[in-house]
């Protein structure tokens, strides 16, 4: 029996496999076939002793006409010259007789549900609509039995079968396993010339050094003079080559032997055994030889020893050949064979040339060649070299470029984005918990005063107020951080039409200025290349500063690369940077001052971006924001509508870590919450609306935010601090401050990207299963599965450690598709 065989259902998408084996016993044959996961069919079916005799007859006939120049040695072949008697027509009688009979006997009734179950064991698995191609591994005893044409075998013709049916054999014992094909950058041939007394081997030359653009091939064989057992060394000495061999021909006179396997003429006179090469033939099938060419005569014995010894696949010819057929047919096989054809094909296909094509000059050729292969081994074939070819290999499938494209567009989505982000920064918020890898400075840098509800009762402002806000409200606030000495403050409230309570405004505004100098910055509003902002009464250019608080939720408001900031800039930035500048004394650092002489044609903003232009950076925090730009990439993905390489804001660092929150009213009554002037001299501070309803500049409630996770995460560990029932505009701004200050940007690498690196390692992955047969797919499986595991970790870390967010989902999706499907068929083939 067949050692370690297992029934296979789908080897590949398009291959059903199944296993006949015919066994005679005196005048009965055994057949028994089996397919799938052990399902199998036993018929016994009566022996025509007729099918003998006209196999003999044809036989007879056969060498009678191919009598001259056989790549064998056949007893009696009587004189060269020609024979009264029509060969041909005689060979072509005998032929359609032989299977004439041999088709009649294969249509028996007994046999009718073995045939039928190979066309319906196909549609059972939902193939009916493919085009797959069944493989049927015959196995018959005894020798004689395997003899006849069994590759003629019309079987599913009578069911309309739309499937290819390849007829294979396989021997009855199989010992040997086989091994992994090694790839090689070129495949390497070895061409064994054995005796050519009577035969010429140009043409097999010339056809198979056709083969040398695609591969490596390396003649051996005897010369005139040469010593019969130099040549013995020289042929053994090939076989074992270190470098292995992919291919083995050996062209020349063999015939069938009882105890030794087989026997091939190397010389004149002189017989290599089988048994002889036995090992060397061993150590070649280690070192990659996956398919062997006997194109000699009764190569039966020879395949069957072949296979047993674990060889993938051999091609013999059964009965004698003559010079010229097996030329014929080399030259044919070799073309298909150098158009990447497997064996399967390329012999199949050079049969029917045979049989259609050359059938009035070489009857019955075509019934000859025999293809034997090892349950277990792929079907061989010539892998394209080149750079073109190489790059072929790793192009998408069709299957694998749809799932590619739909990917890709969803990783160019922004609602796709944004969706993914939130999660992943929620992710990244639950392992820096979970971790303890929280920032080491617990001392926040920006101080946020939200005028929240609560505030606004405590002050008894009418509702109808709040939009806009009421100006004496914001006095007050700063009256109060002027007198604790701030030094940078920002309103974010855009002030930009006039009310009742404006000079009351301008009053504390300006005294702040005079008497503590403070550093005010204004919101405004970008509406194409301006900027709407506080209006002169207020507070006039020259000696305030005013910024856009334009921004996306998720995204830290940064300037464009060819942007200066004196033209226009980011609210948040411009705070950051102010306060920077003024952690460390500068001198000639501008001053916000009403009364100077300096040119009222330049404003303050423009004369402090110009002082920092072309004076050394006071310290290295001004030193890191002053140059601080979007990435060139950034401004070039905008035309696409994307935002590759913006840096987002990291809501992994819990609020209470990178801002400090008091309510306007607990700041106005001085309460314990309330900041020292020593903490204010630290700290940037920012007015701005607390959740209300109303709050917003192009309507109500336009400054409110769903919550993001991270966020709503960090908030449920600290229930204790008072935060807003919404995500305000406020926040948003004081998480980007935090990241400038801190010099802490996150760097997303674009989902796209990473789908594309995923998709190629997705395909080198899909290669490497492939060629690694030996491994086990829930071994692949369980590697694929940590991988996945450890890439997510390690991405968690990356965040952290290097600032980088590395997508997760779409470049795990990526490789799992094109995993999957791998995964599946070679489950299938284990199963």
């Amino acid at each position: 029996m067949i050692a370690n065989r297992r029934f296979l259902s789908i080897m590949t998408p398009n291959r059903f496999v199944f296993y006949l084996k015919v066994q005679r016993v005196e005048q009965a044959c055994l057949f028994e076939l089996s397919w799938g996961r052990g399902q199998q069919i036993g018929v016994t079916v009566p022996y025509p002793e007729t099918l003998t005799t006209l196999y003999q007859e044809w036989s007879k006939v056969y060498l009678s006409f191919y009598k001259q120049a056989l790549r064998g040695r056949v007893s009696q072949m009587g004189n060269l010259s020609k024979p009264p008697i029509d060969w041909h027509a005689k060979l072509v009688q005998a032929e359609a007789k032989l299977l004439y009979e041999f088709h009649q006997w294969l249509r028996r009734g007994e046999l009718f549900e073995l045939r039928s179950r190979i066309v319906q064991a196909v549609r059972d698995q939902g193939m009916k609509d493919t085009q797959p191609i069944i493989e049927i591994f015959i196995t018959c005893n005894p020798l004689e039995l395997a003899r006849l044409p069994w590759e003629a075998w019309e079987i599913g013709t009578e069911f309309a079968a739309p499937s290819q049916i390849h007829i294979l054999r396989t021997p009855l014992t199989i010992q040997g396993t086989t091994v992994t094909p090694r790839r090689r950058r070129r495949a390497r041939v070895l061409v064994i010339w054995g005796d050519d007394t009577g035969l010429n081997f140009k043409a097999d030359q010339e056809a198979v050094r056709s083969l040398s653009g695609i591969a490596e091939v390396v003649f051996v064989g005897w010369q005139p003079g040469q010593d019969t057992e130099s040549l013995k060394t020289e042929i053994v000495k090939q076989i074992t080559d270190a470098r292995g061999w992919d291919i083995l021909f050996f062209a020349g006179h063999s015939n069938e032997t009882i105890l030794t396997g087989g026997e091939f003429a190397i010389a004149p006179g002189v017989s290599l055994n089988f048994s002889e090469i036995v090992t060397p033939l061993k150590i070649a099938k280690e070192r990659g030889l996956q398919f062997a060419l006997f194109n000699s005569c009764n190569g039966l014995s020879l395949a069957n020893s072949l296979i047993d010894l674990g060889f993938p696949q051999v091609a013999v010819m059964r009965e004698p050949i003559h010079n010229q057929v097996a030329q014929e047919f080399l030259v044919q096989f070799l073309q298909r064979l150098a158009q990447f054809h497997d064996v399967q094909e390329s012999l199949r296909e050079a049969c029917q040339y045979l049989k259609l094509e050359k059938h009035l000059t070489y009857p019955s050729a075509y019934l000859v060649p025999s293809l034997f292969r090892h349950p277990d081994a792929p079907p061989f074939r010539l892998e394209p070299t080149g750079w073109k070819q190489r790059v072929k290999c790793w192009l998408p499938t069709k299957p694998e470029a749809i799932a590619l494209l739909v990917l890709m567009f969803l990783s160019l989505r922004p609602g796709v984005q944004d969706f993914l982000l939130e999660r992943r920064v929620w992710m990244q918020s639950v392992y820096r918990n979970i971790t303890e890898q929280l920032p080491t400075e617990k001392s926040p840098p920006v101080l946020l005063v939200h005028i929240d509800r609560e505030s606004l009762i405590h002050a008894n402002i009418d509702a109808r107020r709040i939009n806009p806000i009421d100006r004496t409200y914001l006095a007050r606030l700063i009256d109060q951080l002027t007198a604790l000495d701030a030094k940078v403050i920002g309103l974010d409230y855009l002030l930009d039409s006039p009310t009742d309570e404006d000079d009351i405004l301008a009053q504390s505004i300006q005294q702040s200025i005079d008497k503590k100098q403070t550093w005010l910055v204004f919101a405004s509003v970008k509406t194409g290349n301006e900027e709407l902002g506080i209006i002169d009464s207020l507070a006039h250019p020259n000696w305030s500063l005013e910024a856009y608080i334009n921004a996306r939720l998720w995204y830290a408001k940064l300037l464009s690369a060819n942007t200066n900031c004196a033209d226009s800039c980011s609210f948040a930035y411009l705070l950051a940077l102010a306060h920077a500048a003024n952690q460390t004394p500068a001198p000639n650092l501008p001053q916000p001052q009403r009364l100077t002489e300096t040119d009222s044609s330049a404003n303050f903003r423009t004369r402090f971006i110009h002082y920092l232009d072309n004076n050394p950076a006071p310290n290295p925090l001004t030193e890191f924001l002053h140059p601080l730009r979007l990435p060139a990439m950034t401004s070039l993905s905008r035309n696409f509508q994307q935002l590759w390489l913006y840096p987002i804001i990291d809501f992994s660092i819990p609020p209470d870590y990178a801002y400090q929150t008091i309510a306007a009213w607990e700041l106005l009554e001085n309460t314990d919450n309330a900041p020292t002037a020593a903490q204010l001299n630290q700290q940037v501070v920012l007015i701005a609306a607390g959740g209300y309803d109303q709050a917003g500049v192009t309507d109500g409630g336009s400054d409110n935010f769903p919550i993001p996770m991270a966020v709503s995460y960090w908030r449920s560990q600290n229930p204790q601090l008072n935060y807003p029932p919404v995500y305000t505009g406020g926040e948003s701004h004081a998480y980007t401050m935090h990241h400038l200050l801190s010099q802490r940007l996150v760097i997303p690498i674009p989902d796209l990207w990473m789908v594309g690196m995923a998709a190629f390692l997705g395909k080198g992955m899909v290669l490497l299963i492939s060629e690694r047969r030996q491994i086990r797919t829930g071994q692949w499986l369980l590697l694929l599965t940590s991988t996945t595991a450890i890439y997510g970790i390690i991405s968690l870390q990356v965040y952290i450690s290097a600032a980088l967010l590395v997508p997760l989902v779409l470049p795990s999706v990526t490789i799992w598709i094109y995993a999957l499907p791998i995964f599946w068929r070679r489950l299938n083939s284990e199963s």
